[in-house]
């Protein structure tokens, strides 16, 4: 007979209780509007005085709430789900990604403008094919990449000068635009749906292009980077992903609500 000290690691490690309140958390789950505690030891397999017990510590912790004689999911379990639920959208972000990265060969991005902020929700790299390291906040140095360059080229005059009072464009390379009134003078420039190129401007030996895509009003981009010895193939290869960028809008439309 296995002793605590001769049992199998596996089955040392199993903590009986949170076994079955898991099972009781499953069984709560396969009733849309709840169920009493009988019922709910009955299908997890429990003694009732053991399910009683475990019912509620879940509603202590707020997993579960009781609600008319029935248990019914807490606001902790619901939490737990929104954020699955999150994780499952990004997943499916990244893998849209992951698939233009290995069709054109290069690193891609997708980012919004968010809440005044540049957030950089999802980016697909290799390691032959590395993305761009963020050694200096993407958020605070949108003046100098493309993904932050395109996205305030799609604010409107007001959420601009926000934008730009609270980080204020300063040279970070030799590269770029050393002022206000260069980077605006950048942006005027670049057509309404053309990629924006920039080349060692954020870091020195990248160059990266970026492309606006409309998601409802939320401002967004995907974007591409290559060394900067390869900068040549930075057009070509972000006229491709823009001319299939059909394709992706339905799944990176799911980062707006994450």
């Amino acid at each position: 007979m296995a002793t605590a000290d001769t049992a199998p690691a596996t089955q040392q490690t199993l903590i009986g209780s949170v076994q079955r309140a898991m099972r009781l958390l499953e069984a709560v789950a396969s009733h849309d509007e709840g169920a009493p505690a009988k019922q709910l030891a009955r299908e997890a397999g429990l003694a009732l005085p053991t399910a009683y017990h475990l019912l509620r510590t879940l509603a202590h912790e707020g997993y579960l709430r009781k609600e008319n004689g029935v248990f019914v999911f807490g606001d902790a379990t619901e939490r737990l789900s929104s954020s699955g639920a999150q994780q499952n959208r990004r997943g499916m972000i990244t893998n849209a990604l992951r698939h233009w990265r290995d069709v054109i060969g290069v690193p891609v991005y997708f980012a919004v403008y968010r809440e005044g902020e540049i957030e950089v929700v999802a980016v697909a790299d290799t390691p032959a094919n590395p993305a761009v390291e963020e050694w200096a906040d993407f958020r605070e140095t949108g003046h100098a990449h493309a993904i932050g360059q395109c996205l305030l080229s799609q604010l409107d005059e007001e959420a601009r000068r926000d934008h730009l009072d609270r980080y204020p464009p300063q040279s970070i390379t030799p590269y770029s635009v050393r002022d206000e009134r260069s980077l605006l003078r950048k942006l005027s420039t670049v057509g309404r749906m053309e990629p924006l190129i920039e080349r060692q401007e954020y870091a020195l030996g990248a160059a990266c292009a970026a492309f606006p895509i409309t998601i409802g009003s939320t401002a967004a981009t995907l974007a591409i980077s290559l060394p900067s010895h390869q900068a040549e193939k930075l057009l070509p290869a972000a006229r491709l992903l823009q001319h299939e960028i059909g394709n992706l809008v339905g799944t990176l439309a799911f980062s707006i609500s994450i």
